[in-house]
Parts: C-alpha cells; structure tokens; sequence
C-alpha cells in the first residue's frame, strides 16, 4: 500500500518561512536546538537576545533529543500564530 505524504504543503515557498517560526520559537521556549544544514543562526540569535539559552547548548543538532511535549509546543505555538495572523488580515481592517 503506497502510503500518502500528508506534510504536503500547499504553498512550498512557506517552507523557509515556517522552518525559521520553528526555530524562533524553539529559542523563545529556551529549547536548545541547533540547525541542520546551512544555518543562519537564527535560532542562536533570538535565545541569546531573549536570554534563555546559551551559545553552548544552542549547537545540539536536530529535534530528536526534545520530548515530545517540548516538540508539539513548538507546533501549537506556530498554529496559534498563523491562526492569529490570519484573523488579523482577515478581520483586522473592518
């Protein structure tokens, strides 16, 4: 049985964008993740600017070592602000 790509997303160009809410977040939550491949240090910038997080835990590669938790905060804190923005664009000029 072939099985579906769910992630599939409807906007690619987004991917960039949503990857770098990701990491912001991640450094806002203290979480100490490292990008994968050619970082900007985003993630590194906004945990040292917010104080939460120090250049020494910040290179920790990938999501693997987070919990499960600490990995769907992450994902409910970004819905929560495209939901956001979204009512703001859509409601945010009457």
């Amino acid at each position: 049985m072939a099985r579906s790509n769910r992630n599939r997303q409807v906007v690619p160009e987004s991917r960039q964008m949503l990857n770098q809410m990701k990491y912001e977040i991640a450094a806002e939550f203290g979480l100490p993740v490292g990008y994968g491949g050619g970082s900007n240090g985003a993630d590194t910038e906004f945990g040292s600017e917010l104080g939460v997080m120090s250049t020494a835990t910040s290179r920790r590669p990938g999501w693997g070592h987070l919990t499960s938790r600490d990995n769907g905060s992450v994902g409910g804190e970004i819905t929560k602000r495209l939901v956001r923005n979204a009512e703001q664009s859509l409601f945010g000029q009457l």
